[in-house]
């Protein structure tokens, strides 16, 4: 059921995210502001778990610019984290369905302090419980370890086959499912997470990533634990599995709406400090172009290759992409040989990149 409440949520989550998509910014001050969301990201989701890290010491780990003794652990998390976010993006943007084999790799990441050759982490072995850290008391104790593969797969495929469902409430059972199965020993609280944030994008609202829903988390703990530590006993066998989620659902929501209208507040902040006003020019060009310019904040010359990892295509949506990019005079054609055809942004939308 949709209380007002979600309701409420859900106009203003629509409203900003179309006042968002339709704000010209420079690739600039959006690659910045990417960024920024980023790294705190990283700083709130892994804070949530204790993480003593501050975000200019994470952003400096993160740089291989800092170390700091005695805190070993929590610089393995953030690179681990950060990975893992950077993961989702890449296959948000490919447009990839989920599968169980996505989530391991995910989790995998968020274990694996920065490295990317990992292997899929099989579910745990064991039972696992949530105790208080004040004084040791049971919490939460999830369902059986021979009960996860299949409460997994039914979790999975339910989301696969949800298209009927707002994806912000698909996102927000998502989330709260994978924190009552709780299939591993550590890292769910971050997997669920990055596995909500992935949701998000493949639905249409990455809002070009520029949005942090773990600091709405963190900003308030409290509120997110009793959020979404229901039902009338923390065992799952008694009641957690069938409870009534609607506060949790209202708390997600809401969580949703106030972190895209900080978003629509820091980009309409950020395009009046602008030097100069390209709004007209940027409009011209769409959603795919406008991503496209950050790689040529990188690159003067690039392949149909670079564009095509920068999305997630294959060889033939590469070349078809590049040639009806020249043809509407986005780009140039630097080399015409067949094998390593390359291409330059058209002189025209050159002023609104910045090569480094």
């Amino acid at each position: 059921m949709i209380t007002s409440k979600i309701a409420n949520s859900l106009v203003r989550i629509e409203a900003a995210k179309e006042k968002i998509l339709h704000l010209p910014l420079t690739p600039t001050v959006l690659r910045s502001l990417r960024e920024t969301a980023r790294l705190y990201t990283t700083h709130y989701s892994t804070m949530i778990e204790g993480n003593r890290l501050d975000p200019e010491q994470i952003n400096l780990v993160l740089k291989h610019e800092g170390h700091f003794p005695g805190r070993e652990r929590d610089e393995h998390e953030v690179k681990g984290y950060y990975a893992a976010l950077q993961k989702v993006e890449q296959t948000a943007a490919a447009g990839t369905a989920i599968t169980e084999k996505m989530i391991q790799s995910l989790h995998a990441l968020v274990m694996a302090d920065g490295k990317t050759k990992i292997k899929p982490t099989p579910y745990r072995d064991g039972q696992n419980v949530i105790r208080d850290g004040r004084n040791g008391a049971i919490v939460y104790m999830p369902p059986e370890a021979k009960d996860v593969p299949g409460l997994m797969a039914g979790m999975v495929s339910w989301a696969q086959q949800s298209n009927n469902i707002p994806c912000s409430i698909l996102a927000s059972i998502a989330h709260y499912q994978f924190a009552t199965i709780h299939p591993y020993y550590d890292g769910n609280g971050r997997t669920a997470r990055l596995l909500t944030t992935l949701i998000l994008h493949l639905g249409g609202y990455d809002l070009k990533g520029l949005y942090s829903l773990e600091e709405y988390y963190a900003r308030n703990l409290g509120a997110y634990y009793e959020a979404i530590s229901v039902g009338d006993s923390h065992n799952y066998y008694m009641g957690r599995a069938e409870a009534d989620i609607t506060k949790w659902i209202e708390y997600f929501v809401e969580g949703m709406a106030v972190s895209f209208e900080n978003v629509l507040k820091r980009m309409t902040e950020a395009k009046a400090k602008g030097s100069s006003d390209q709004s007209n020019l940027i409009r011209t060009l769409d959603p795919r172009q406008r991503k496209a310019l950050e790689l040529f904040q990188e690159f003067k010359i690039v392949t149909s290759k670079q564009i095509g990892e920068l999305f997630g295509f294959k060889p033939r949506t590469n070349t078809q992409i590049c040639n009806a990019w020249v043809e509407n005079g986005f780009l140039e054609i630097v080399d015409a040989s067949n094998r390593g055809r390359k291409y330059k942004l058209a002189k025209q939308y050159e002023d609104l990149i910045e090569i480094n």
